[in-house]
């Protein structure tokens, strides 16, 4: 577990082994190594023995390190892919009295006003700012840039209106949502979320193919023998299914997905393209 205790990647992560353990019959010890923005955890899975026995948490960052970071492993030869587990959904939203209902009268106003609206999240070099930055991409739009040291931070001064929108894990702008201090414009997924659906999706808004999440995925070191990776990826998938652990999910505004190893491997190639590509053309820094 690359990152902090408490978060959402260590709560999922403790509530896969726990299914798992009753699914298997087997232990899970969940080890946090946080450091170097998941580095050092990352690392040291690369370097265990492929037995099966240690298996790594990944989100975003794992793909986006090695853009800026001269790292002393590959994302994409170093481990063995075993399940893509879950989303996060995304949501841009914007202050409740701001005069933009849609994702479209946004854009709008960034093009009348090029470089005087502000887009927020955490960052930089963040999912979420890069994000943002392969939608003002597609809409060939020019916003400047508000890094801050957690969405939650941000959300505050999207709240208090020094901000015109922020780019966020669903779940973190969902109690104001609901209460009605933010506009959700679109959300990033490919689908409209459950609970919202009356929020388009960006895709919906004019930009095919556009979909962006938060996921999180399970992996093995290198050479790692085939039938290990696939029992492991079985196990995952089914704790990450299980029709009981919904609610939970729920709660933590997390998509379950289960995609197999083969699956996973795909989108990790996809993701660390389309990163690097964005990266290249919007000329992010991570300082």
């Amino acid at each position: 577990m690359p990152f902090p205790a408490g978060g959402g990647a260590d709560l999922l992560t403790r509530v896969l082994a726990q299914q798992i353990g009753k699914i298997a019959g087997v232990t899970t010890v969940v080890e946090n190594r946080p450091g170097a923005a998941s580095v050092v955890g990352t690392e040291a899975v690369s370097r265990a023995a492929p037995d099966g026995n240690t298996v790594l948490i990944v989100a975003n960052s794992f793909i986006i390190h090695p853009f800026f970071k001269t790292l002393n492993y590959d994302p994409l030869t170093s481990f063995a892919p075993i399940s893509l587990l879950a989303n996060s959904p995304q949501v841009i939203v914007v202050n409740s009295t701001s005069p933009y209902h849609t994702l479209a009268d946004l854009i709008d106003a960034a093009r009348a006003r090029p470089g005087e609206l502000t887009n927020a999240s955490v960052g930089p070099a963040s999912t979420q700012h890069i994000a943002f930055e392969l939608l003002k991409l597609r809409a060939k739009i020019d916003m400047i840039y508000v890094p801050f040291n957690g969405n939650s931070p941000a959300l505050n001064e999207l709240l208090g209106g020094h901000v015109t929108a922020v780019m966020a894990n669903y779940a973190e702008a969902a109690e104001n949502i609901k209460a009605g201090n933010l506009r959700a414009l679109a959300v990033g997924s490919r689908a409209r979320l459950e609970a919202l659906p009356d929020v388009p999706t960006v895709a919906e808004s004019g930009y095919p193919d556009y979909e962006v999440n938060v996921w999180y995925g399970l992996l093995a070191p290198a050479k790692t023998p085939k039938d290990v990776v696939d029992q492991l990826s079985q196990w995952s998938r089914a704790a990450m299914m299980a029709p009981e652990l919904k609610p939970k999910w729920a709660l933590q505004g997390l998509d379950p997905v289960g995609k197999p190893a083969a699956d996973f491997a795909a989108y990790l190639r996809q993701q660390h393209d389309e990163y690097g590509r964005v990266i290249h053309e919007a000329n992010i820094q991570a300082e």
